[in-house]
């Protein structure tokens, strides 16, 4: 049976121990919360409740997947309930 062994990134985490990471932001959770990844070594991070960048877990990601629906099923809700507003300022009128 042939074994296949996996190549570590090794330059990228020594420069990322170096220098520290270089996180982009990945996804828009909401207006606060992001996720973010290093350009080098790949790892992720997400905002934390008082919005200091911490280690994405899988608890995190569920938490921010939650976080994201809420927040677009209430952006969605409070946009038509803008357009319904304006609509009765209309007729009204």
């Amino acid at each position: 049976m042939k074994t296949t062994t996996q190549k570590i990134a090794f330059i990228p985490k020594v420069y990322c121990n170096i220098f520290g990471h270089d996180f982009k932001v990945s996804r828009n959770v909401t207006l606060h919360v992001k996720e973010y990844q290093c350009k080098c070594c790949k790892k992720q991070a997400t905002t934390n409740g008082n919005g200091a960048l911490t280690e994405l877990t899988p608890k995190f990601k569920e938490i921010n997947s939650i976080l994201e629906r809420i927040h677009t099923r209430r952006e969605i809700r409070l946009a038509s309930e803008r357009y319904n507003e304006d609509n009765l300022v209309h007729i009204i009128a």
